[in-house]
């Protein structure tokens, strides 16, 4: 039988151990999207704050998770190369917050997991290269959608404050996220 993850944070009671169940999904789906493949040994260790000493009690604790871990990657490693990702169902936009608090600790994780990968993502895709403007524009969503308030307050002095623009964002993540993996794939198939 396997578990969720959320099962198995709180199930262990690890809520204050290991990023939470959103944060990782972000942070695997970053791993997932990351052009050159980086064996999960080198980035677990990411998702108890980069302790050297896990949390868990026991090596078969530790084994379900990196279990659960390594199914995820290669649920969204599937996702994003065959165009089928979507946002986690919990993600949603928000009338009174822009977006909901899973949507922030999803984009949090997803830009956490970018900075294990960015030297990747910079050398195939330089800042001189068409493709560079992809990549630019995909952190940017996500950092749009992780801290909306400050993006909006930016936005507002430069009179383009518009509520719709994170829907547009929010609604255009899976095609971009989707584009720019493929795209990072073929690019790193070339090298």
């Amino acid at each position: 039988m396997s578990i969720s993850l959320s099962q198995f944070i709180t199930e262990n009671e690890f809520e204050s151990a290991l990023l939470s169940a959103m944060q990782t999904e972000g942070f695997v789906t970053a791993m997932a999207a990351a052009p050159h493949m980086i064996d999960p040994s080198e980035w677990l260790a990411f998702m108890w704050g980069g302790e050297e000493e896990s949390p868990f009690t026991s090596h078969e604790q530790l084994e379900q998770y990196a279990n659960i871990i390594v199914a995820m990657w290669n649920e969204k490693r599937g996702a994003l190369l065959s165009n089928e990702w979507q946002w986690p169902e919990a993600c949603s936009l928000s009338e009174s917050e822009i977006v909901n608090e899973e949507t922030r600790e999803y984009c949090e994780g997803m830009l956490q997991g970018w900075t294990l990968t960015r030297d990747d993502w910079e050398t195939l895709m330089p800042e001189d290269s068409p493709e560079n403007a992809l990549l630019g524009g995909v952190l940017l969503s996500i950092s749009l959608l992780f801290d909306p308030e400050s993006a909006l307050a930016v936005m507002e002095t430069q009179g383009a404050a518009d509520l719709a623009q994170f829907e547009e964002i929010f609604n255009g993540m899976p095609v971009m996220l989707c584009g720019l993996t493929m795209r990072a794939q073929q690019l790193a198939e070339q090298q």
